[in-house]
């Protein structure tokens, strides 16, 4: 227990040694982790807005003038009885003009004059979850086209696609930006280690010449980096809540995506300690690769 207290004591004298550094070490740490984490960020917030636009998938199946009641009823059993489809509801011409008087109150004057209601009548079908997939949506509804009391089709397969691919294409760019970012925290975490370690050279040499071993002479400054790394990971952990509630405030209701019913999110716990464990990890990097670069400059 006594070696283990001397041991983070030594850690903390290394970071007393060079406040200056520390301070530029650990500021620079949180914002190089900061500029991951808004790309983190908006990845998550994209990523949960495709599951939930995918989970609300719903095809409108509008129906040709004049069908039949018969023929509607059949369409319907025939719709009910896919595995594909978990729920379907009807909206005649009159739901529809009402509905859309209701969303739409300042564009009335564009059905004024028409005569009879131009809204067709449609099924609002809802898919099961294993066929929500907009590959799996556009082959139903081409197989659904050719039915009966058919007109047309219609889901939004285009705009879940599109934000797919801006998910897959931020991944990409967020293992890029990690990349990179990792690097400079190893980098300057490391910088500070390797400046300690040279203020405090003779130390060292005398504590190898009385016999500590390099396991005991390094860990101390392990530990420094660690704490440096992570006071990186938490201080940009703060700056990210900061910007988020800012940004949460400017928007106002208009942080719903969209009108989707989903909203911003910051990170949930586990992911804001990953964030945390990341710069520990880093810091400890960064001190073990300048300890094996001074050791190699000493021998």
């Amino acid at each position: 227990m006594k070696r283990f207290t001397y041991l983070i004591k030594e850690a903390f004298a290394n970071i007393r040694l060079n406040q200056t550094t520390t301070i530029v070490a650990v500021a620079t740490t949180a914002f190089t982790m900061a500029c991951f984490g808004v790309f983190l960020l908006l990845y998550l917030n994209l990523r949960g807005l495709t599951t939930s636009l995918q989970d609300d998938i719903k095809v409108v199946v509008y129906l040709a003038d004049g069908v039949s009641a018969q023929a509607l009823a059949d369409l319907q059993a025939r719709i009910k009885g896919d595995h594909e489809v978990a729920g379907l509801s009807y909206v005649s011409k009159e739901q529809a003009l009402a509905e859309f008087r209701e969303q739409f109150p300042s564009e009335g004057y564009l059905l004024q004059g028409l005569g009879e209601n131009p809204l067709p009548a449609s099924l609002l079908v809802t898919m099961a979850h294993p066929s929500r997939s907009s590959e799996a949506v556009r082959r139903w509804a081409e197989r659904l086209k050719a039915m009966p009391g058919v007109a047309q089709v219609q889901y939004n397969r285009d705009w879940i696609e599109s934000v797919g691919g801006i998910v897959r294409y931020l991944e990409w760019v967020a293992i890029a930006v990690g990349t990179i970012l990792a690097a400079a925290s190893v980098t300057i975490i490391g910088s500070t280690t390797r400046l300690t370690l040279y203020a405090r050279r003779q130390e060292i040499e005398i504590m190898r010449l009385i016999g500590a071993t390099g396991t005991f002479i390094r860990i101390p400054y392990l530990i420094e980096g660690a704490i440096l790394g992570a006071l990186g990971g938490a201080l940009s952990l703060s700056l990210l809540k900061l910007g988020f509630e800012l940004l949460k405030l400017r928007l106002g209701p208009q942080s719903h995506l969209l009108g989707s019913g989903v909203t911003f999110t910051f990170f949930p716990g586990q992911v804001s300690l990953l964030i945390v464990m990341t710069g520990l990890l880093l810091g400890s990097v960064g001190s073990l690769v300048s300890l094996l670069a001074f050791e190699r400059s000493r021998s």
